[in-house]
């Protein structure tokens, strides 16, 4: 039955990709595939990197509520980039090698997440208190990125405020190549730790009991989860509640927790709801609105019925 729901979802996010790159083709046919196929490409890195970032980050930490972007890693990369701006200025940020960039962003991103998060797994921290740090991380980044937005010039201020919303009309397909590198590599790895995950899914005392390295495991998983978030975030922008609402509907849908069906029915689920929503809002809604408002007004709303559903329980 899982593998049949899960070939369903594919069968769907297949359709949807075929929807994207035909509907509305007219003109020079050759040129418009060629855009279409490098913004595709950013929507399917998107799609894998927040599918499978967030459920590994709700697996280490145990529960279905938190997700990489509520507890602020988001945040977290964008007052990199403003501390960047704040530093160099706007010219000294723009004339940056792009790839280099993202490069060292990643690999900040990746030590400092697993700084702030780690002591607190280890120290067994309930999901409150977990929710409540990611809140406070959240606003205290965002705070911090709107002080440095205060304080710089105008035009530098220009130059970094692209990076400041969810935009998936204008992707940062400069970042492709290397982001497409980063994003099949942590495919790959969540891929083949599907089975530790399961086991790390149990909780610390039991995982360590059946031979699973804690600490080792759930730093490598951390750092892993905030190379993905830097690459949806440098793609697109933040997006916060999208990997909560795709965790959510994919194991609903797939109705189970094994990761070997959870991982690619979430990956579907978010293929179908980037690609799918952006085609419906490029040709049948002529993009009178934007697909990150959907997402972000839907996945708050998910979000407050899973906090009153765990209240109840």
């Amino acid at each position: 039955m899982c593998n049949r729901r899960l070939l369903c979802l594919g069968a769907a996010a297949l359709a949807c990709v075929i929807a994207f790159m035909t509907i509305g083709l007219r003109g020079n046919i050759g040129f418009v595939l060629s855009l279409r196929a490098a913004k595709l490409a950013a929507l399917l890195q998107v799609s894998v990197s927040i599918a499978v970032s967030t459920v590994i980050f709700q697996t280490v930490t145990n529960n279905r509520i938190l997700t990489p972007s509520i507890m602020g890693l988001d945040a977290l990369y964008l007052f990199g980039q403003m501390l960047l701006v704040f530093m160099l200025g706007g010219l000294g940020y723009a004339a940056l090698d792009s790839q280099l960039k993202f490069g060292g962003e990643v690999l900040v991103l990746m030590a400092l997440a697993t700084g702030l998060l780690l002591p607190m797994l280890r120290r067994r921290t309930d999901m409150e208190l977990m929710l409540l740090a990611g809140i406070i991380f959240g606003v205290l980044f965002r705070s911090l990125h709107s002080l440095l937005a205060r304080l710089v010039d105008p035009n530098d201020f220009a130059v970094a405020q692209g990076a400041s919303f969810a935009n998936f009309n204008n992707v940062r397909t400069d970042l492709l190549i290397f982001a497409a590198v980063l994003t099949l590599m942590g495919a790959v790895i969540a891929w083949r730790a599907r089975h530790v995950l399961d086991v790390v899914a149990l909780g610390a005392d039991a995982a360590t009991g059946l031979g699973v390295t804690w600490s080792k495991t759930v730093t490598g998983l951390l750092a892993l989860v905030s190379a993905l978030v830097a690459v949806s975030t440098a793609l697109v922008g933040p997006v916060a509640f999208m990997g909560l609402l795709v965790a959510a509907l994919a194991e609903r849908l797939a109705d189970t927790r094994r990761h070997a069906i959870l991982i690619p029915a979430a990956i579907s689920t978010a293929i179908i709801i980037l690609v799918g929503g952006q085609t419906l809002f490029q040709h049948v809604f002529g993009n009178s609105s934007t697909l990150g408002v959907v997402i972000e007004f839907v996945g708050g709303l998910v979000f407050l019925f899973l906090l009153v559903l765990g209240s109840r329980k």
